[in-house]
């Protein structure tokens, strides 16, 4: 395939993944055609299928491409300092990261839909969340019993320990946005959130 040839194949796959994904998440997987994606991706049906051999496919594809952008969140988590003067800081400045990037729509969105189709599809929704979230957990568990070796906290199970504090931070807004179909939060809300669930945290922890 000549390159111009291979550039114009690119932008033809980006524009399908680009409308699959918004179709799948206003009208769901069942409600979701391949028809309905040609037409938002200003293709034909057969250009769809030439790239994905079926609806399954491209729904898989586009599940597991999101958890492969969680290598920012991955970073930040490991990142945080040893620095016991600026502890509550830290985690603080961590806990309002992790609450904005995961409340964001799209992501609620992706995750009302894995949800919705987690019994048909059991293996695509376990590959995302171990690829995603609990690489997350881990590297917080890493973080947080490096902490602890250095003094700063007293952890006995690190990675229980990065499931209290992910839970403290995303309980309230994540839980409302999957039983009300959106965010439900304002901005000083999951500000709120964050302070109280650090406080919380460390009172268990330090």
């Amino acid at each position: 395939m000549a390159p111009n040839e291979q550039g114009r194949s690119a932008r033809k796959h980006e524009a399908i993944m680009e409308a699959a994904t918004a179709v799948f998440m206003e009208k769901g997987y069942s409600g979701t055609s391949m028809d309905d994606i040609a037409k938002l991706a200003a293709v034909s049906k057969q250009t769809v299928y030439k790239h994905f051999a079926d609806k399954e496919k491209l729904f898989a594809e586009i599940v597991l491409a999101t958890s492969g952008r969680i290598d920012g969140m991955i970073d930040l988590v490991a990142d945080i300092p040893a620095d016991p003067d600026a502890l509550e800081d830290n985690l603080h400045r961590l806990a309002r990261q992790f609450l904005t990037a995961l409340t964001q729509p799209q992501v609620l969105q992706l995750r009302r839909l894995i949800i919705a189709n987690a019994d048909t599809f059991p293996d695509l929704g376990t590959a995302w969340y171990e690829q995603g979230f609990e690489r997350v957990l881990a590297t917080l568990a890493a973080t947080f019993q490096r902490l602890a070796d250095e003094g700063l906290l007293r952890v006995d199970e690190p990675l229980l320990a990065a499931n209290h504090f992910s839970g403290l931070l995303l309980w309230i807004p994540v839980n409302k946005a999957m039983f009300t179909g959106g965010p439900q939060h304002t901005e000083a809300e999951l500000e709120h959130y964050a302070a109280a669930g650090v406080r919380a945290f460390l009172a268990a922890y330090r």
